[in-house]
């Protein structure tokens, strides 16, 4: 029987999404890597400070100092994405990974593995940047929602793995981070295993097609051509003169292309209002300190690596979640809804933690009240994973105008680097002064994010790239 013409369009259309998902797959490892990174020194934090015998304060800056890197990573990555091509930022924050991953395992001193750390920042908000806005650029506009969720959904990937990882190699060790296994820590193997899957993300970096809309910007058109016919198809002349439109007078964006009225333009201040919200409300305190936080209640250590990596889990399941549903019911739903159900489930975690027994250093959480913590704790990270860690990625990839894409994106995602190194740097403090009041303070960041998106966040479901303005 012959292949009718629907069924032959079909087969096309099908096998351009297969090419197009595996080239986002690729260039997500960045975020597997922006997540192993990020999260792996959850299961080092107490190990380091015994090794170096710094206090909390000095622990504390080590472990935030990534983030300052991450903030400057993400606040160059945009320009020199738009000068050397999307794919040569990709290799430059692989490589960075691979020697933040070797020097971090072997510091001779908190001071130089703070360093490391901040190089491994670098790489990170580099990755930040880079991947989301890769993805949007080969997208089309009816999978763009799915196609860059695979970003976050690397990223809690990433988490995930880390957590697993510092499970293992501490049990390997004899259940503590502090024991010798082989010539080296446990610790050490944390942070120095995460150069296999930098040199990993290099290799897939040589494997997929630079950006067309970078081509068409530095006109290669030829070649931005060839891309879209694979990746979208339908008529490729239409699609290459509206970017030609979207891109304006084709100069390379500027930050002082970004100024408005209130100092930058309205759709920069929401995307750096989504990407504060996104951190103000205390995620990362989760995966930056769980297993040091499940210790301060009286959880023995390896139980609490144990609980990081059950909420790593219920992590990815929110993002698959989310996956589902960004191109169904759109951006601003799930939004709400996270806000929402993470309001809630703060809320009740400062309650729970409130009955936490402190004696000197020591302090413990009555079983029912340990349990109800765990329970609104996961819950907390199942409603963020579901909508703001999958949409926010998302929103920032496509939001911005073509003109000024990479500048809004690195501006934007620098803000939300500098945002998370606040949360995590007072945390410690503010846990020590009142852990159930912090989790409040974050329960109200949650209803703010809740008004926030109601008031100033428009839906793009569907909507082009070159549409966007």
């Amino acid at each position: 029987m012959p292949v009718t013409d629907s069924a032959a369009e079909q087969a096309t259309r099908g096998g351009r999404i297969a090419q197009v998902t595996m080239i986002a797959g690729a260039a997500a490892m960045g975020g597997f890597l922006f997540g192993y990174d990020s999260a792996v020194i959850n299961g080092a934090v107490d190990a380091v400070q015994n090794r170096f015998e710094v206090t909390a304060a000095v622990i504390g800056f080590a472990v935030a100092a990534a983030l300052l890197g991450s903030a400057l990573g993400a606040g160059v990555a945009g320009a020199l994405a738009d000068r050397f091509g999307r794919i040569r930022v990709m290799q430059i924050a692989g490589l960075l990974f691979a020697l933040s991953a070797v020097g971090s395992a072997l510091p001779f001193t908190i001071w130089d593995l703070t360093g490391w750390r901040v190089v491994g920042g670098i790489a990170i908000g580099m990755a930040s940047v880079i991947a989301p806005t890769y993805i949007a650029e080969v997208s089309p506009a009816a999978y763009r929602g799915r196609l860059a969720s695979l970003q976050q959904f690397a990223i809690v990937l990433g988490i995930a793995v880390s957590q697993l990882a510092n499970y293992g190699l501490a049990a390997a060790a004899g259940g503590s981070a502090q024991n010798m296994l082989g010539p080296l820590q446990a610790w050490q193997w944390m942070l120095g295993v995460e150069v296999l899957p930098a040199l990993l993300y290099i290799g897939l970096s040589l494997t997929i097609p630079e950006s067309p809309r970078y081509l068409v910007r530095i006109g290669r058109e030829d070649h931005a051509r060839r891309i879209l016919a694979k990746v979208e198809g339908g008529d490729v002349e239409q699609r290459i003169g509206e970017i030609h439109e979207a891109l304006g007078s084709e100069v390379r964006p500027r930050l002082r292309d970004l100024k408005g009225r209130y100092g930058m333009l309205p759709i920069v201040w929401i995307g750096v209002g989504l990407s504060a919200f996104q951190q103000l409300v205390g995620i990362n305190v989760i995966f930056y300190y769980s297993s040091s936080l499940w210790q301060s209640v009286g959880i023995e250590e390896s139980n609490s690596l144990l609980l990081s990596l059950f909420t790593s889990i219920v992590n990815i399941i929110g993002t698959f979640i989310a996956i589902g549903l960004v191109d169904r019911i759109g951006r601003r739903p799930l939004l709400l809804v996270g806000s929402g159900g993470m309001a809630v489930a703060l809320a009740m975690t400062g309650y729970a933690f409130s009955h936490a027994t402190v004696v000197g250093e020591e302090a413990s959480l009555p079983f029912v009240w340990g349990a109800v913590a765990l329970a609104a704790a996961s819950s907390f990270v199942l409603f963020f994973a579901l909508s703001w860690g999958v949409v926010v990625w998302v929103l920032l990839g496509e939001m911005f105008p073509v003109r000024i894409r990479a500048a809004a994106m690195a501006v934007a995602t620098a803000a939300q680097w500098i945002t998370n190194w606040l949360i995590t740097v007072t945390f410690p403090a503010l846990r020590d002064w009142n852990l159930s009041g912090t989790y409040m303070m974050y329960t109200a960041f949650a209803v703010l994010s809740f008004l926030f998106v109601w008031k100033f966040v428009t839906e793009t479901k569907g909507r082009t790239l070159e549409s966007m303005g």
